[in-house]
């Protein structure tokens, strides 16, 4: 059992690593406190961008910019400090250089290259180390905060949010397509700020020729753009579409080989991977295997994917059950005849529908947003 102020030290190093929520990708958010033994604040941050310097090394270097002695001290962490050369080097090593006396942490690394090693590297040393349970509270807002992390370390794929702005019947579109607006412009921020925390966002081919979009992040700060991920089974993507944006990468997946066209798109700056579906007696189905999208993205370094698609493509993802959680917001209107959040079925029996758990919904402007996680996916 932690003491009042250890909670203390660990909510606030959690707060830290909030702020890293758009940066570290693929790395993961992670926030360091340094405290004396007297449970003065010595130093304290936040992990960098991808190649920069972990939460550890910013608390340290705090410390060591204020001239505090970090002997005897102790650091509040909310992941295992990393034990493996990486992109950095082993922030284990760095703590026991620095004479830290002992370590809280929230949580054990997920990484197979990590996974215990930095724990037994720094008891090694003489380090106390110190884990809270899996159920603790303050262990499970960690790992909920880095579930993308988790979900790519222990699934090998990404965690899959589905993002659907609606009116209150459940419709994301006139007949005709037309969508824009059906939610507020305060909805369409909060949206734009679940797109900035992903590693990627993706949407249909049908997107991409109807509405001709950036996908980009626009109505909040971010210091990156996500990568686009573009299910495209036959390669109908214009090279000239305005989605190519400097800066990111463009992932299309197609089920039909056409190396012309892939030329050109990738001249264009995509990268063109072919994924065909095939049924149980081998034969193509002229789709793309979702499934193995997920994991050559899983591969990529994809910890967050943000669905944002036509109700064709977001149906073919719950079929597969290939969806973690809904992210919707529902505008106080009725639309009547319309596209729907989800083609699939039809079901023949209750019991075949997809279960949800629901978060405490919240009003964003005028309209309600609901956070739906698919029962049983609580894996971490």
């Amino acid at each position: 059992m932690l003491g009042m102020n250890s909670s203390q030290f660990l909510r606030q190093a959690l707060n830290l690593a909030t702020q890293s929520l758009t940066l570290t990708s693929p790395n993961p958010r992670v926030g360091c406190v340094i405290v004396g033994p007297d449970e003065a604040l010595l130093g304290q941050g936040h992990t960098q961008r991808a190649g920069g310097p972990h939460a550890e090394i910013m608390a340290l270097r705090d410390a060591q910019a204020n001239d505090h002695s970090l002997v005897g001290a102790t650091a509040y962490v909310t992941l295992e400090p990393c034990s493996h050369h990486g992109r950095t080097g082993p922030c284990c090593d760095a703590l026991i250089s620095a004479g830290i006396k002992k370590v809280v942490a929230t949580n054990t690394d997920p990484n197979p290259l990590v996974a215990g090693q930095g724990f037994a590297r720094l008891r090694a040393a003489g380090v106390e180390v110190e884990v809270l349970p899996a159920d603790d509270p303050l262990a499970v807002q960690a790992r909920e905060l880095n579930i993308g992390f988790f979900s790519r370390m222990v699934r090998k794929k990404p965690w899959v949010r589905m993002k659907i702005a609606a009116s209150l019947d459940g419709k994301t579109a006139l007949d005709n397509g037309a969508s824009q607006w059906i939610t507020s412009p305060e909805a369409r921020a909060d949206g734009h700020a679940w797109r900035a925390r992903a590693c990627a966002v993706l949407t249909g081919i049908g997107t991409v020729l109807q509405d001709r979009p950036t996908l980009n992040v626009r109505l909040v700060e971010t210091p990156r753009q996500p990568h686009l991920v573009i299910v495209d089974s036959n390669l109908r993507t214009p090279p000239d579409a305005p989605l190519f944006i400097a800066g990111r990468a463009v992932y299309i997946y197609a089920a039909t080989e056409n190396d012309t066209k892939k030329l050109a798109l990738e001249q264009s700056g995509a990268t063109v991977i072919y994924l065909p579906g095939t049924r149980a007696d081998g034969t193509p189905t002229g789709k793309v295997d979702l499934a193995a999208m997920l994991l050559d993205l899983g591969r990529r370094e994809i910890n967050e994917l943000h669905i944002e698609a036509g109700h064709q493509l977001n149906g073919s993802l719950v079929r597969e059950g290939l969806v973690d959680e809904l992210l919707i917001y529902l505008a106080p209107k009725f639309l009547g005849h319309g596209r729907g959040m989800a083609q699939f079925g039809p079901l023949t029996a209750l019991d075949q529908a997809l279960q949800l758990d629901f978060s405490p919904p919240i009003l964003v402007g005028p309209d309600l947003r609901i956070l739906a996680r698919v029962r049983g996916r609580d894996v971490f």
